[in-house]
């Protein structure tokens, strides 16, 4: 996905959570409800998350340095990752905290009729940002099912974003119908229970998301398979050439190194060599735009 679509997709989850979080405090004020209470730390958490996104997005466009030769693409798997963190503490542990000490107590829910509208508002708006983000990933998807992409996508701010609009529809859900069955039952435990699942939602979707982030930043391949292009190409400019070995590594949302080892095949003149994997490389790039770095190296083994 381009910068620019990363970032609208961000900023278009930015304001909406921002106009939820306002709308979920002051019914929360409102009602007292446990449940709404949960949502609205959700929602500022996710907020501050997009600005992390945001400030990884830039961050990770920087031009090599000579301490960072490869460039900062990873900044962006670095601060997916914190968002990944602030979604398990600040929103998950807290919501499970304010839901089981709300159990202990006996508090009435008020205006419930209030809670329910601002929840519905909610979900409205939380819908128009997963609309978007869906928008983004059907136009860069090519592996299919969403469940393959979530596995397989080295784009981390929307995979970020598909997740927490996910979990956040998930918890508007939830805490609706709890707030509606302590309405209908008169038992505030159901507004308490409310907030303990919007918890432990943000927990799993935090836990299963962070271990989709690490894979990133320890260092993944491509879903790209690379390969078959790259010896298609060796072989149409050095006669008798192959590749020997072929390593892939993502460096950023969109960057990608790549480093293999060629034959030299029909080629005995040095100079004749250094202009076909010249020419090899050029192409290689031209199919491939993502492909950042390349380093070529010819052998006679792998």
């Amino acid at each position: 996905m381009s910068a620019g679509g990363s970032v609208r997709v961000i900023l278009f989850a930015l304001f909406a959570n921002l106009g939820i979080a306002i709308a979920k405090t002051v019914g929360t004020v409102i009602t007292g409800s446990s449940s709404l209470a949960a949502e609205a730390i959700h929602s500022f958490v996710d907020c501050a998350n997009q600005v992390l996104l945001l400030w990884g997005n830039k961050a990770s466009q920087k031009p090599p340095s000579k301490t960072h030769q490869l460039g900062y693409g990873r900044e962006a798997f670095f601060w997916s990752f914190i968002v990944a963190v602030m979604l398990f503490t600040m929103g998950g542990v807290y919501s499970v905290y304010e839901g089981i000490h709300k159990l202990s107590g006996d508090e009435s829910l008020e205006s419930p009729a209030v809670a329910l509208i601002i929840l519905v508002f909610g979900i409205v708006l939380e819908g128009f940002s997963f609309r978007a983000c869906i928008q983004e990933v059907d136009r860069i998807n090519r592996f299919g099912s969403y469940w393959a992409w979530f596995r397989k996508t080295t784009n981390a701010d929307l995979l970020v974003i598909f997740t927490e609009d996910l979990a956040a529809l998930l918890g508007l859900a939830f805490a609706a119908v709890c707030v509606s069955l302590a309405w209908i039952t008169g038992n505030p435990m159901w507004d308490a229970m409310g907030s303990i699942l919007v918890g432990v939602l943000l927990v799993f979707v935090a836990a299963f998301l962070g271990n989709e982030i690490k894979s990133l930043i320890v260092g993944e391949a491509p879903a790209t398979d690379f390969l078959p292009d790259v010896e298609n190409i060796i072989e149409e400019n050095i006669p008798g050439g192959k590749v020997l070995a072929f390593i892939a590594l993502q460096t950023g949302s969109s960057e990608v190194m790549v480093s293999y080892k060629i034959s030299a095949g029909e080629i005995t003149e040095v100079k004749t060599l250094i202009d076909a994997i010249n020419r090899s490389e050029r192409k290689v790039r031209k199919r491939f735009p993502e492909i950042r770095w390349q380093f070529v190296e010819p052998d006679t083994e792998a």
